[in-house]
């Protein structure tokens, strides 16, 4: 079975990017202590500032959906409440032609 891959893009208004990039910092070091991630890195857009994407790979979809309901997700979620600038987007990539 394959890894699974996932970008998920973050858009954070400009007066939040401070709180937001240390609470992804958190998110990112917790999640790579899970059973099951691969990798998970965190980057911020060079060109549209503000916006955190992490690109993250996961031994299966189970492992991603226990990531989903982990304690450290839901921290970095309420600590998005109100800092948001648009919706969280988060991909599940299939290859394409191999």
């Amino acid at each position: 079975m394959s890894e699974l891959h996932v970008v998920a893009t973050i858009p954070v208004k400009a007066e939040h990017v401070e709180a937001m990039r240390e609470a992804l910092t958190g998110l990112t070091e917790a999640t790579r202590q899970e059973p099951g991630c691969v990798a998970y890195d965190l980057y911020e857009s060079a060109a549209a500032p503000g916006v955190f994407v992490t690109v993250e790979r996961w031994t299966d979809q189970a492992a991603l959906d226990a990531h989903m309901q982990s304690p450290h997700i839901a921290a970095a979620f309420a600590a998005a409440d109100g800092a948001l600038s648009g919706d969280v987007a988060i991909h599940p990539l299939v290859p394409v032609g191999d």
